[in-house]
């Protein structure tokens, strides 16, 4: 029996004695945390939202297979925060639509969720109405016109299947449930309900696609308003891919359980802690970033070089060469290397000491740069 099956669906319930620990532990990391942003400079407090952003929409797509590009999603983010990143790639559309609809979710996160809303969310999802080979039903609920919904996993012919949701013909009476407990208020903790919505969304299923995603979206509203703010600074959706065999387990527990979920928020609050901990990492490379442009504050780059710093900065994977530099920043070989033997003169990169055709170059930390990068001075090409 699934939990959507049992007589006292939708009624949750919990111990609030088993989850009280956890969730005063969280609601004293969060006001921390507040505070330690709010004594940020705006140019590092506009990184670490920025940063944060990113992850959340990557690792959100992540978790179900879909590998964006990290420099569009950059991009549309920027672009839609006004915020200066330098050059600014082409953005498609796909992308768009996801950025589209997780700043929705944050940054209006005080406006009501309705039927309509979640129908644009699952368009932005879907803009050209397919997943990727395949059609998708874009703003209705789902039907059953393809046998039940079911969540599954491994090869065909040897499907594990996870759970199955409602039928479809319950969807719209459930969501009208899930809207009134969304957008009403039952004096519950809006860090646990932002738990409850995740898994109630999430058994539901409503949609044919793209499911997990706004879930993961609808928890991440009801944390900024839980912080009644919309600068977000950690990224739950970036722990939940570090985590994803034990979320899907979570989850499919869950499905198979009673409506008495404290082992689930049990879960939820541990992730959302460890999520805190890995912020750190995440705030090491904005101190680590500013740094470096504050150290360089007197010299001089074009938008090709401003570009493939911050790629370094961001953690540029593998070795930098004048080819790589070429293809990143479309421009020619001559154009690349001049680039490059700029940032050399000027104490921003320097040669690797394996010579020969494909030499690496690699960033040069703050305390060297101050002392390389004194005096020196570069205008753009």
């Amino acid at each position: 029996m699934y939990i959507h099956e049992r007589h006292d669906w939708p009624l949750f319930h919990w111990s609030q004695e088993k989850v009280a620990g956890r969730l005063v532990a969280v609601r004293h990391r969060q006001g921390r945390l507040i505070g330690r942003m709010e004594a940020m400079g705006f140019r590092m407090r506009a990184e670490a939202i920025l940063q944060t952003l990113i992850l959340d929409v990557l690792k959100s797509s992540e978790i179900e297979g879909e590998i964006l590009d990290t420099d569009q999603v950059r991009s549309s983010i920027a672009r839609r925060l006004g915020l200066d990143i330098g050059t600014m790639v082409t953005v498609n559309r796909n992308v768009d639509g996801i950025v589209e609809m997780m700043l929705d979710a944050t940054q209006n996160y005080d406006q009501p969720l309705t039927r309509e809303r979640l129908f644009g969310w699952h368009a932005s999802l879907f803009p050209t109405g397919y997943s990727g080979m395949r059609k998708v039903n874009v703003g209705f609920w789902r039907d059953d016109a393809k046998g039940p919904m079911q969540v599954v996993s491994g090869p065909i012919g040897r499907e594990r299947v996870h759970f199955e949701a409602p039928a479809a013909g319950r969807v719209e009476m459930e969501m009208k449930a899930f809207f009134d407990w969304f957008n009403g208020a039952d004096g519950t903790d809006l860090v646990l309900r932002a738990g409850v919505a995740h898994l109630w969304f999430v058994t539901v299923h409503p949609f044919e696609d793209g499911n997990g995603r706004i879930a993961r979206a609808i928890a991440d509203m009801t944390l900024a308003r839980s912080e009644q703010s919309s600068q977000r600074f950690y990224s739950l959706s970036a722990q939940l891919r570090q985590e994803r065999n034990a979320y899907y387990r979570g989850l499919e527990k869950a499905q198979k359980g009673t409506v008495d979920i404290t082992e689930h928020l049990e879960w939820f609050l541990d992730s959302l802690s460890r999520a805190f901990d890995s912020l750190e990492s995440t705030l090491a490379d904005v101190f680590r970033k500013t740094r470096f442009w504050q150290s360089c504050a007197n010299l001089s780059f074009n938008d090709r070089q401003r570009m493939i710093l911050n790629r370094l900065l961001d953690g540029f994977v593998g070795k930098l060469t004048s080819s790589k530099w070429a293809k990143l920043a479309k421009c020619s070989q001559d154009t690349a290397l001049r680039d490059i033997n700029d940032l050399i003169e000027l104490g921003a990169l320097k040669k690797d000491p394996a010579g020969g055709r494909s030499t690496g170059y690699h960033l040069i930390e703050r305390g060297e740069l101050e002392v390389a990068g004194e005096g020196k001075n570069r205008s753009d090409d």
